[in-house]
This record gives structure tokens, C-alpha cells and sequence, in this order.
């Protein structure tokens, strides 16, 4: 396909215009008319940060190996590449064919981030398609089916006026099963209704309109509805059991400019056994699925092959947690080595092998060494459920400076469930007691050494043993951050902290209802977009967008309404928004894992023995389970 002229035209006028050309190096090319179904994956940010996400790459791959299916790429584009857009009536268009998106059978979003929400009614206005799905409902097929999944996918709700289906759970095999599902109702000429049947019909695919929510005014949920006797009361979020066999791309598309992440990647296994209580996605990827050894060398050797990348990364969660993490990486380090190809080993459990392994890698060329003791004391940590001690958090140190690292960074989270000053403390006094050891390994003129202290805001996420607490209001997060900024004031250490607007109102939409919805839309049509960069967030017209809705959903102000959704305390009585959803972890161990932060009791790693989460009676479980 050729560009069009007048796109042409204004490439030459924006900031890296190979964002918006395609042709990339494995592209899949086909011949449209050849095809029963055309969907648009699209991804709610710049081009950059979404050819990094390898879901897209996965799922792009899985999808056109259909011969009935053409899957082509959409992102958001810059504000130069939007404003010359809407200047000259281009509308958002897929890299593969330069087709407007609102041509295409299906348009799917992925949900990676809450704070991409704008940007999702932003690229569907930009394509002409009415953001409001009742706004298509007359017009099955004069606009696509507007679909969506993901992480966020686990709380759908607060885009459930805009979505016509939500995709919970693993996408590989239930995406394709929707698309042939779509292609098979526009065939027979089916209405919208039979399609949306058709679909709920399958785990893992929620119909939002097929439920009636209703209300406390200026409260929780009274009651939900099914409206469908196809939909289920709960919908079950897809599983891929066997991820040895499910299809991973070796021919990924290779970009022709710098990414976020630039590099060949395998996922090791999916899913985590460690149970950290503040952690979405250590609970809605369970059960742990292994690749195997010789599956993950051939992945990785043929994508090498296959893309040219100079970086090899394997993918997981926690990259040591793998059964037979220290025969695989030693065996890619030389393979990689042979190859001149850099071996990139993120999450590592910072043992004796983990050193080994990064002495190897690294050599003379040491980059800074990540730990995230995610809380100051034991305490904190054994609420969260971080099974770290202090001796682990130093002992590493030490051998890391021995080592020759020259830079350690340090995250925490703030604003946990239970935290006290105490806690924020023992911040700093873990920043002081590893510059301590660097002056006793290398002396007070052993060179420059530097620690960077990094926190980030406690989110309370749904399917979490957290999913109930209160987040901190904007006035403890600010205090917070001043107290760590004195605190911190040691020689040779470095504060950084993350914005407190944007970490509320990740809490809004993270724990959000469909009410939700219209905040964002009116928070959309002001102007608000790219909400997750510091330079384009404004946090003025989200606050205008909470007052001008406030009364309408029965609250007294635009203050009440958005501590509401993100500093309020929940009960467990309490009808949950994503209750519709089950992540197969039951509420009951949910509930004791909420209890045992209450009293600090810490529950082991899942792989030393079941801990009855529950989901092994839907899915076969990697660890020790009696699978029911």
C-alpha cells in the first residue's frame, strides 16, 4: 500500500515520522480483500512504548497466521501528528494498509494502564467513530466492534460505556475465537444482538450492556442485573494451560527507530507464586505455567535469527523464580556470547547465583543494580507479605559493591495499609546503612558510589487481598514525600518520588464504576490526553471534570466524589464493581490474606506448598496443588 499523498505531505512536518509509516522489517502483509475479518489492535499510547509491549507482538503474530483474519497495528499519535491530522480530516489509520480504523470489522484496545483511558476516547474520536457505545448500537456494521483486554480488562467497568466487549484473562486463544465468532455473524448477516450472544458465550468475554447496574445515590453498588440469559452471573476469565505449546512470535516486527525496549524477548512462564498482598498481577496470572527449556532456547535463538536485535531478554515476572532458571541462563550466556548478542536478565532474586550470573554479563561495564524492598521495615514488609529481611536487602548490597557496582537504585511503595512514620524511616535508614557498607568495602575515598531512592504511591487494585483498602488523600502523600525529602538528605543519595494527582486518579479508575465513565469523557472533551507523561497531565481539568459531574452522580463536590472512588475504606459486605469478574482467586482467601496483613503474618511462597487461593480448581497448577 502507498502512503496517501496529503499523509505524505504532512510526514515531513512531525517529529519522527517513521512512528506513522509502517513497512518495518517481518510486517505481515496481506491482501485485504482476501480476508473474512480486519481488526485494528490499537494501543492507547505513542508508537515507542506500544511496539515495546510483547502482548501486541503475540497476539499481532497468533492472529495473522489465520488466513480468514488480517490483524494491523493503530497508536495514538503525537500531538504534532494529531493536530495535523484533524487539520486536514485524516483519520487514525493502521500502519499495515493506511486504512481509517473506522473501515476495520473490529477495533481492539489493549488496557495496560489506567491513566491511558483518555487516550482511548481521543484515537476512537480521531477515527470518527462515536466514543458512546449506545451511539452505535443502530449501526452494527457501519462502525467497528469496539473491543477491549488486558490487566485493566479485570476492572472493566469504568469503560463500559464505551466498550462493546471486554476480553478478561489470557487473549491467545479466546481473541481469535471473537474475531472468527465476528466473521462467521457478518457472514450470516446476524444483528448485533446474536453477535454480542454469541460472544458472552465464551470464558472470558464480558457484554457490558448485557448487565443493569443501579446505584446508592452518592454511594456503592445497590444491585447488578443480568439482562441476558446467555451472560453469565460471573464471567471467567480465560486460561491458556499449556504456554509451552501456545504460539510465540520468532519473527517479530523490528522497528525502524529506538523503542522503549529494542531488543528479542521470551517469556520464561507466566504467573507468581510469591503472594505479595499489593500486587494485581501476582494474583490474576496464576496459575505459574513454564515454558520449557529447549522451548526457550529455540524461541530465542530463532528470533534472533529472525529480527537482528542485539539483546536477548527473558520475560516473567520474577526471571529467577524459573524451575530451572541457573541450567537455562548459563546456557544463553554462552549462546549469547557466541552470537555477540547482550543477555538482559530483569527480576532477579538477588542471590549468589543471580551474581554470578550478572558478573558474567556485565563484566568490566557494571550498570546500576535494582532492589525493591518496597517497605522500610520488617514489619511493613511481612503486612505486604515481601518475604525479604534486612540481612538479604544488605547482604546483597555488600556483595554488590565488592563486586565493583557502582550505582544501587531502591524502590519502595508509600502509603501502604498500616504504614507509620516508623516505616518511612526505615526508608532512609536503609539508604544510610548501604552507604555505610560502601565506606566499609571500598573506604571513604573508594570512589563514587551512588544510591538512588525511588517511591512510587500505594494503589489499591481489585483481585488483591488490598482491593478494600484506602488509599491515602493527597495531603498524606505530599507530607509523605516532605518528610523522605529531609530524611534523605544523605551524601551520595538520590530522592525521586512519583506525582500524587496521577497515583489518585490511577485510584479512581483502578477501583472506578461505570459512573466513572463520565468523568473521563467529560475530562476527555476538555483536553485531557496522555495522562501518564508528567508534560501533558493536567491536573486543572480533571479536577473541573470531577466538580461538573458531582452533583449529577449525587455527590456534594468534585473532592467527594473523587475520594470516593480512591481514599475511601471499603467493606466486605460491599457489592465490589469487578465482582462480575472471576480472576478465580476466591474472595475468602482474599479476605485472609487481608487478616494476616492485619496481624503481619506472612504466607509462604506458593511453590513450597498450596496456600489454597483457589485456582487450581479451574486450572491445572505449576506447584504442589490437589487440584480439585
Amino acid at each position: 500500500m502507498r502512503i496517501d499523498k496529503n499523509l505524505e505531505r504532512i510526514l515531513k512536518r512531525v517529529e519522527k515520522p517513521a512512528r506513522y509509516t509502517g513497512g518495518e522489517v517481518n510486517m505481515i502483509r496481506k491482501n485485504p480483500d482476501d480476508v473474512s475479518l480486519r481488526i485494528g489492535f490499537a494501543f492507547p499510547d505513542t508508537y515507542e512504548i506500544g511496539m515495546s509491549y510483547m502482548g501486541m507482538q503475540i497476539l499481532y503474530n497468533i492472529l495473522n497466521k489465520n488466513e480468514k483474519i488480517y490483524c494491523e497495528r493503530l497508536f495514538a499519535p503525537a500531538g504534532d501528528m494529531e493536530a495535523l491530522m484533524r487539520e486536514d480530516n485524516i483519520k487514525l489509520f493502521t500502519l499495515e494498509t493506511f486504512t481509517p480504523a473506522d473501515e476495520l470489522d473490529i477495533l481492539g484496545f489493549t488496557l495496560q494502564y489506567e491513566m491511558s483511558y483518555s487516550n482511548i476516547l481521543n484515537m476512537m474520536d480521531l477515527a470518527g467513530i462515536p466514543v458512546r457505545r449506545e451511539d452505535r448500537a443502530d449501526s452494527m456494521y457501519s462502525y467497528p466492534l469496539i473491543i477491549a483486554g488486558g490487566p485493566c480488562a479485570f476492572n472493566p467497568e469504568p469503560l463500559a460505556d464505551f466498550v462493546d466487549i471486554f476480553l478478561v484473562g489470557d487473549g491467545e486463544e479466546l481473541l481469535e475465537k471473537v474475531c472468527l465468532a465476528f466473521a462467521d455473524a457478518k457472514a450470516k448477516k446476524l444483528d448485533r444482538r446474536a453477535l454480542l450472544e454469541q460472544a458472552a458465550g465464551l470464558d472470558g468475554v464480558y457484554v457490558p450492556e448485557f448487565y443493569d447496574i443501579e446505584y446508592e445515590s452518592g454511594g456503592p453498588i445497590k444491585s447488578v442485573t443480568v439482562l441476558n440469559s446467555i451472560a453469565p452471573e460471573r464471567v471467567r476469565r480465560a486460561v491458556v494451560e499449556d504456554i509451552d505449546s501456545a504460539e510465540f512470535p520468532v519473527s517479530s516486527i523490528v522497528p525502524f527507530i529506538d523503542t522503549v525496549h529494542d531488543r528479542a524477548v521470551v517469556e520464561t512462564f507466566r504467573g507468581c507464586t510469591r503472594g505479595c498482598r499489593f500486587c494485581q498481577a501476582g494474583m490474576i496470572y496464576r496459575p505459574v505455567r513454564e515454558r520449557l527449556p529447549e522451548t526457550i532456547k529455540e524461541l530465542a535463538m530463532e528470533q534472533l535469527k529472525n529480527t537482528g536485535h542485539e539483546e536477548l531478554s527473558l520475560l516473567s515476572l520474577s526471571t529467577s523464580d524459573y524451575s530451572r532458571f541457573e541450567p537455562v541462563a548459563t546456557e544463553l550466556m554462552g549462546l549469547c556470547r557466541s552470537q555477540n548478542v547482550s543477555l538482559s536478565l530483569p527480576s532477579l532474586r538477588l542471590d549468589s547465583f543471580s551474581f554470578r550470573v550478572l558478573e558474567e554479563i556485565q563484566g568490566y561495564r557494571k550498570s546500576g543494580l535494582t532492589f525493591a524492598p518496597e517497605a522500610g521495615t520488617q514489619r511493613l514488609r511481612d503486612v505486604i507479605n515481601k518475604n525479604i529481611t534486612e540481612d538479604d536487602i544488605y547482604s546483597a548490597a555488600r556483595q554488590a559493591i565488592e563486586l565493583g557496582w557502582e550505582h544501587i537504585k531502591l524502590y519502595f511503595m508509600i502509603g501502604l495499609p498500616t504504614e507509620t512514620m516508623e516505616d518511612l524511616d526505615g526508608i532512609a535508614e536503609i539508604a544510610r546503612k548501604i552507604m555505610e557498607i560502601n565506606y566499609d568495602v571500598r573506604g571513604r575515598k573508594g570512589g563514587r558510589f551512588r544510591v538512588t531512592v525511588s517511591v512510587s504511591n500505594f494503589v489499591p487494585k481489585p483481585h488483591t487481598p488490598f482491593q478494600w483498602e484506602a488509599q491515602n488523600t493527597p495531603e498524606e502523600f505530599v507530607e509523605k514525600h516532605n518528610y523522605l525529602s529531609g530524611k534523605l538528605r544523605i551524601k551520595g543519595v538520590t530522592f525521586n518520588y512519583h506525582e500524587t494527582a496521577t497515583s489518585n486518579l490511577e485510584a479512581v479508575f483502578a477501583r472506578g464504576d461505570r459512573r466513572c465513565g463520565r468523568i473521563l469523557e467529560r475530562a476527555w472533551k476538555s483536553g485531557c490526553k496522555f495522562d501518564g507523561w508528567t508534560e501533558h497531565f493536567k491536573p486543572e481539568l480533571w479536577e473541573a471534570a470531577f466538580n461538573e459531574t458531582a452533583e449529577e452522580l449525587g455527590f456534594e463536590n468534585g473532592d467527594a466524589l473523587e475520594k470516593f472512588y480512591s481514599c475511601r475504606m471499603r467493606t466486605q459486605e460491599e457489592i465490589l464493581p469487578w465482582d462480575i469478574i472471576d480472576s478465580f482467586i476466591d474472595r475468602e482467601y482474599l479476605i485472609s490474606e487481608k487478616r494476616k496483613a492485619e496481624s503481619c503474618t506472612v504466607t509462604p511462597d506458593c511453590r513450597e506448598g498450596c496456600t489454597g487461593c483457589g485456582v487450581n480448581r479451574y486450572a491445572k497448577c505449576f506447584v504442589n496443588c490437589d487440584a480439585k
